[in-house]
């Protein structure tokens, strides 16, 4: 076929040009032909003009990592009411917030592309069974809160699931099976990750995963804005009249998909641009390893635990308290206009992050899989909080951390399955204490009891009012309002 001719004609010259003549030889003496054109398929989906540069900039002459400036704390709105440019009425806010979300102007957006495997679970981690009785998934728990906000303000509100190639259909299937869990199907829209090749740490050539397939890892979190344009998302927000999404992970059962305070700040408070906020709870200690909110050179950023010099990690102010203490749980409001200047502006694109690998791999040379002993290979991805220091201004707002992270990451010990079923009880426990109901708690302040409130009951203490409520909780029961 002509057609086909030119293009691997095409897509060859570019390969040589990128540096990657190995890969343009093997695929002009692959046969039959539909090998040929599969392999050309997953090859035109890389930024040839892109990688020249990027393997010149990560790998042939990589440049050291820039020197932060200045750091000091960065500035934050306290639960309290009080913020480091002073007082801050959360009333104010959440009428604000509230009107915003009546009109339609707010969405979700789930990061969901990861699996189950770490909790030994045969699935994509949003279908785990998480809450503490009724071990609903994580998907069903964000759908029932999503739903319930509809409820309260009227409104739709659209999600945006990004998935990844390894768990796409199942995720879609999921939902399919389970009715969307009571959201309609038309107001979900699920979309792949993107991914980037593999590439040898030593020349910069594409790897290959077997004779037939590019070795290739997901482009991280920050490849999400690229994945929003790429799948129409992003046009499909615009076409509803959505103008800033509430993002948050998977992982987190008690991400509040939507806070009407958050989304106030975020448009209206004096020092935010509207571009891009963030969340943060107070960190448990120095070493807690959570990327820390700061500012750098006047800048809010987020430094990662690893890379906070010790002496800062463990600085106290006057009271006592940690002085960088803000730790980020990956929940974030960003605007839709936002993300178009990241996209358009390369001024303002999100840097790369190189992390070196051991990648087994299909080795031309000698027609076999290779499966190194040390790193060989260079991976490619990006940070979505890479996204702040680029907004005009970025606020960053504390929360409770009960309240709002509950991460399961682990089979079990911290961050795990166990820790955060603890956490949705006691999360309950609180709620129904402020309304005059008597839980039982042992000495260690964990609950003597397992409380599982629905969202469609509460997706807050204050959503409890004027329910009928158990005058007490009996030790050792399980309780589901």
């Amino acid at each position: 076929m002509p057609g086909v001719e030119s293009t691997i004609n095409e897509v060859c010259s570019k390969l040589d040009q990128a540096g990657q003549s190995h890969l343009s030889s093997y695929l002009r003496g692959i046969s039959p032909q539909s090998a040929q054109e599969s392999l050309l398929a997953q090859i035109s989906t890389v930024d040839l003009d892109e990688l020249k540069d990027l393997i010149d900039r990560y790998i042939t002459n990589p440049e050291p990592e820039a020197t932060p400036g200045t750091i000091s704390p960065a500035p934050c709105y306290f639960i309290d009411g009080s913020g480091s440019r002073g007082p801050w009425d959360r009333v104010e806010y959440q009428i604000k917030g509230e009107q915003l979300i009546r009109e339609g102007k707010v969405a979700c957006f789930t990061v969901a592309g990861g699996q189950g495997s770490r909790l030994g679970y045969d699935g994509p981690k949003g279908c785990y069974p998480t809450s503490c009785v009724n071990e609903k998934p994580l998907f069903q728990l964000f759908a029932e809160s999503i739903r319930a906000n509809e409820l309260k303000y009227g409104c739709t509100v659209p999600w945006y699931i990004m998935t990844s190639p390894l768990n796409h259909e199942a995720t879609v299937a999921f939902f399919e099976s389970n009715a969307y869990f009571g959201l309609s199907g038309d107001q979900i829209m699920f979309f792949n990750q993107g991914v980037m090749p593999s590439l040898d740490a030593e020349n910069g050539q594409v790897l290959m995963r077997d004779p037939m397939h590019l070795a290739t890892n997901p482009d991280g979190h920050g490849g999400c804005f690229k994945a929003l344009s790429v799948s129409g998302a992003l046009d499909d927000m615009k076409r509803r009249g959505v103008e800033h999404v509430s993002y948050f992970q998977v992982d987190n059962p008690h991400a509040r998909v939507i806070d009407p305070v958050f989304i106030g700040l975020h448009v209206y408070a004096p020092d935010s641009s509207g571009e891009f906020s963030s969340k943060m709870v107070a960190k448990a200690s120095w070493d807690e390893k959570v990327g820390v909110f700061c500012s750098v050179d006047g800048r809010t950023e987020i430094i990662e635990y690893s890379d906070l010099d010790e002496k800062l990690a463990k600085q106290t102010d006057a009271d006592g308290r940690l002085a960088f203490n803000a730790g980020s749980i990956a929940i974030h409001v960003i605007s839709v206009a936002f993300i178009d200047r990241v996209l358009s502006d390369p001024d303002a694109r999100l840097p790369y992050h190189r992390a070196l690998k051991r990648v087994p791999h299909f080795d031309l040379a000698v027609g076999r899989v290779v499966s190194p002993e040390t790193n060989n290979a260079v991976k490619l991805e990006k940070f979505v909080f890479d996204g702040i220091p680029i907004a005009s201004q970025s606020i960053v707002v504390e929360t409770d951390r009960v309240e709002e992270f509950a991460p399961v990451k682990n089979a079990s010990g911290t961050d795990s399955i166990v820790s955060s079923k603890q956490l949705q009880s006691l999360r309950a426990a609180r709620w129904l204490s402020a309304h005059g109901v008597s839980v039982p708690m042992n000495n260690d302040g964990s609950v003597n009891a397992t409380i599982e409130i629905c969202a469609l009951t509460a997706t807050c203490s204050d959503d409890l009012k004027g329910k009928e409520l158990p005058a007490s909780i009996e030790p050792g029961s399980t309780v589901e309002l």
